[in-house]
């Protein structure tokens, strides 16, 4: 039987396209790739021999792909990523073996900086907290509820002026703040002031937006010492990875009263919220859905299925990693 259906979808004409995603995960791509692509999965009869000469394969979410996974293949040219991060794929090695790598692009960035922007004004003006005064009948028995604070005017330090970075200042200077901003070099073109060091930035900021790409380097950047800079009325808003902010001192410090407040979409172990925090009214827990609306569902599955077709028929790719 194995050989059978190995010898069908071997025989079919549509590209072949590994699928590599974790057994438990519930994204389901298979609906608008199969029309295209033929999709093997590691469950198929013959996706032991059929894995060593597929030429493409599509990493479904956060599922790490590392060294063992892509030496499994060795005819693999190209890792179709289908988030903005690339931190759960082996890119060092990817780079030596010549195989390319794709994000999402920009598929994301608008609803990502919308998120980050609503967050931030969530925490400002206690939006959460005081929508759970209302609806546990709070307001009647304690009467005025504690003042939020004003956006326009804050000086808001941004952590990685990238796509969303950008998208990100461009709505908060619409707002009257002031943008200062961190990267791993400082952009010619940008008017906003740069800051070589993070803990500089935090310490003329009145808030952290941390965006930045989670890299070795960038692992736990948001530690106690930028959390000291920034300052007891501070905000940190999160919708990069978790792992960018060192997850302890950051509770600890909101717990403590040692800033002012947080909005958090991403955690370092989830789905797993620390439950320190489930009680703060200065802070905002989202779970990690700043992408999730259907415009960037449907422009996920465009710059997916155009990176495979222009991979397969030897055209640029649309959002190829360019490796430094």
């Amino acid at each position: 039987m194995a050989s059978l259906q190995g010898s069908n979808i071997a025989c079919e004409t549509r590209p072949l396209v590994l699928i590599h995603q974790w057994s438990s995960s519930n994204l389901n791509f298979n609906d608008w790739l199969q029309a295209r692509f033929r999709l093997l999965e590691p469950n198929h009869p013959a996706f032991p021999f059929l894995s060593k000469s597929c030429r493409a394969l599509v990493c479904v979410g956060a599922a790490p792909l590392t060294s063992e996974n892509l030496r499994q293949y060795p005819s693999l040219e190209l890792v179709v990523g289908t988030s903005t991060g690339l931190d759960h794929i082996d890119i060092a090695l990817c780079h030596r073996s010549g195989v390319k790598v794709t994000n999402v692009g920009n598929a994301f960035s608008e609803d990502v900086a919308d998120y980050a922007v609503g967050l931030y004004m969530d925490v400002l003006r206690r939006i959460s907290a005081a929508d759970r005064f209302s609806r546990t009948g709070m307001w009647p028995v304690m009467g005025s509820y504690a003042l939020g604070s004003k956006l326009g005017g804050k000086r808001v330090g941004i952590v990685g002026l990238g796509n969303i970075g950008l998208l990100i200042a461009k709505r908060l200077e619409a707002c009257g703040c002031i943008i200062k901003y961190t990267s791993r070099k400082k952009k010619p073109d940008i008017p906003h002031l740069f800051y070589a060091n993070v803990s500089d930035l935090a310490a003329d900021s009145d808030a952290l937006i941390v965006c930045c790409a989670l890299t070795k380097e960038t692992r736990h950047l948001i530690n106690k010492d930028v959390m000291t800079s920034l300052g007891k009325n501070g905000v940190i808003i999160n919708i990069g990875r978790g792992a960018l902010i060192n997850e302890k001192e950051l509770v600890d410090f909101l717990v403590r009263g040692e800033i002012g407040g947080a909005g958090l979409d991403v955690y370092e172990d989830e789905p797993s919220v620390p439950e320190e925090l489930f009680g703060s009214d200065n802070v905002v827990l989202s779970p990690h859905r700043a992408i999730c609306t259907p415009e960037s569902m449907a422009a996920l599955q465009n710059v997916v299925i155009g990176n495979l077709e222009a991979f397969f028929a030897n055209k640029p790719l649309l959002s190829e990693i360019k490796f430094e």
